[in-house]
């Protein structure tokens, strides 16, 4: 496993020290103890993927989400209570960025996270890939027994801690606060406010919420997006396009637009992957393709990459937000089939971290 992180990281690995590492926890433990911040997704047949980064790129990238987060529409200060719906602990992407958020807007005492307990990627990737046992039908019938128990206390503990959560988001709503949560936990924070009689359109306009990441196993109504819109009201809904291997995530204008920051190249290719699009390629300089990118923040590792994203970008000389620069536009897809690619990022991570509470 060391020898094969290598071949992808610039510094060398082959000289930590696994003496007595029992699984993939202990395993990334001590590389970030000899200053090798691993950061692991998990896939749907419970296999994971692991991206390798210097203290340097860490640093780098926090500084990027400081001035990127919030962008156009404000500048991150740390004096706001601080609602991360998720785990603020473990190697993991959505984790990094919880961190950073903390880091970036949390006001000191003023930070509440779904859990102190940290993202384990073995349980993850046990979960994800006894799932798959259950779906093909190789699971035992104790096996799924014993599974489905683990998953009732599990979704017990942190529906307790979901409500813990919602209760203090809701007590300070009033006040400029952060939060970020995925589709579902933001409908379980509107049931919670329901129950205790809070209307629509109650929270202090400086606010800053964001929300999105899959739905996948999860009974939503169709109207989700609407109801969450109704609910936190005229407050400020920063976005931005980004993935676990960019540490430069792309904000959006109030055109709805995503802008590219310094230090991201942007290579849109055709549906292969083979050549680069070119603006006379499409209509008035707008054109269709795969995105790919090489993001120059990395000393740790190569930082370029093919994605399986179909985009859509705007080779004008500005957006018509009025700033400088190509932009893509807002309507992002995958080429991929639903279901041909396992590969699950950092935000699926999460979901699948904590669906044992929505499915409860």
């Amino acid at each position: 496993m060391l020898q094969w992180l290598n071949t992808l990281s610039v510094q060398d690995t082959t000289g930590v020290d696994v003496t007595g590492v029992g699984n993939i926890d202990d395993w990334i433990d001590r590389l970030w103890d000899a200053g090798h911040i691993v950061l692991a997704t998990s896939g749907s047949s419970g296999k994971c993927s692991f991206l390798n980064h210097t203290r340097s790129d860490s640093e780098m990238k926090k500084r990027h989400f400081k001035y990127s987060v919030g962008w156009p529409y404000v500048r991150s200060s740390p004096d706001r209570p601080v609602f991360w719906v998720g785990p603020l602990k473990g190697p993991n992407s959505n984790v990094e960025a919880g961190r950073f958020t903390v880091e970036n807007w949390g006001r000191p005492g003023e930070i509440f996270g779904l859990t102190d307990q940290p993202l384990v990627i073995s349980e993850v990737s046990r979960m994800a890939a006894m799932r798959t046992r259950m779906i093909d039908g190789t699971a035992t019938p104790s096996e799924i027994a014993q599974f489905e128990e683990e998953a009732r206390v599990k979704g017990a503990a942190v529906q307790a801690s979901m409500l813990k959560l919602a209760d203090a988001l809701l007590d300070r709503r009033h006040e400029p606060i952060y939060v970020t949560g995925l589709w579902a936990q933001h409908m379980m924070i509107i049931k919670r406010a329901r129950e205790r009689g809070i209307p629509d359109g109650d929270f202090h306009p400086l606010s800053i919420v964001c929300s999105g990441g899959g739905i996948k196993g999860v009974s939503l109504p169709p109207d989700y997006k609407e109801q969450v819109a109704r609910f936190y009201g005229d407050v400020i809904r920063p976005g931005s396009y980004g993935m676990t291997e960019m540490a430069q995530v792309m904000p959006t204008c109030e055109a709805g637009r995503y802008h590219r920051p310094p230090g991201l190249i942007w290579l849109i290719l055709n549906q292969t992957g083979e050549r680069l699009m070119r603006p006379e390629q499409g209509v008035h300089g707008v054109v269709e393709g795969r995105f790919g990118f090489l993001d120059l923040v990395y000393e740790g590792r190569w930082g370029g990459l093919i994605t399986g994203d179909k985009v859509t970008v705007d080779f004008a000389d500005r957006c018509p937000c009025g700033r400088p620069g190509p932009t893509l536009l807002d309507n992002i897809t995958r080429y991929a089939q639903t279901g041909a690619d396992d590969h699950i990022g950092c935000a699926g991570t999460i979901d699948g971290y904590i669906r044992g509470a929505l499915n409860a």
